[in-house]
């Protein structure tokens, strides 16, 4: 029995640490290591490990926000400091829960659930709804639904390497994509590129702070975004 495993951690050395206390079982095959939720995303659709050992608080994105966002979920064990997350952990069908710090008994006790899981476990090849996206509607996949958010609700798009971060007023969503693709889709008014790492619906702008070189926009709730040179020549095209 080989089990291909990820471990999922920003602390470089908490990855050591584990890696170092997994090796004692020889099962357990370590194929990587990540240290944000965007890249452990990446590998988990490269690599396709069986389990991933996965800290809870990362930056970017939280342990549990980037397992939401997975279609085919390996086995997971969460690796956390924070004990209050423990019910959402086996909301979600976690093997074990991990609180920091932890020994070598504690892993093999951790090993121990994860090979009779791992046995018990089949493969279930979900069909997988594809819904198209349009200037109206963007498409999110949340806690296993489709969730389809109006395009009017959108007060900005911001880019976070291969994915986008949509914030309406009451939370924001990760979707995978490039800003590119967004800033087609939505490439009419109200939405304009006012920086390489945001889009902005015009709707919703309050005032414009011009600077030297970074412009500000402050939307209607507050919210302040760098606006570059060419973002703040849109912006006064567009008020004129």
């Amino acid at each position: 029995m080989t089990i291909k495993t990820l471990i999922i951690d920003d602390e470089p050395l908490a990855c050591m640490l584990l890696q170092d206390m997994l090796s004692a079982h020889p099962e357990i095959e370590i194929i990587g290591q990540c240290h944000d939720g965007f890249e452990g995303l990446k590998q988990i659709q490269a690599l396709k490990p069986d389990l991933i050992f996965v800290d809870i608080q990362m930056p970017k994105i939280t342990g549990v926000e980037m397992i939401e966002l997975v279609d085919e979920k390996p086995l997971i064990v969460f690796s956390t400091a924070y004990d209050q997350y423990a019910v959402k952990a086996f909301e979600m069908n976690a093997v074990d829960y991990l609180l920091k710090p932890y020994d070598n008994n504690r892993i093999a006790s951790a090993v121990t659930k994860i090979k009779e899981k791992y046995r018990l476990s089949s493969r279930n090849n979900d069909i997988q709804i594809s819904t198209p996206e349009s200037s109206q509607r963007i498409v999110i996949k949340e806690n296993g639904l489709i969730k389809i958010i109006p395009t009017d609700q959108v007060m900005y798009l911001e880019a976070a390497g291969d994915y986008v971060k949509i914030y309406t007023a009451e939370k924001f969503y990760v979707k995978h994509g490039r800003m590119s693709h967004f800033e087609e889709i939505l490439s009419k008014i109200p939405f304009i590129r006012i920086h390489r790492s945001y889009l902005m619906n015009f709707n919703y702008l309050n005032a414009i702070e011009p600077y030297q070189s970074t412009s500000l926009a402050i939307l209607k709730n507050g919210t302040k975004l760098p606006v570059s040179k060419s973002g703040y020549e849109l912006l006064k095209h567009n008020i004129s």
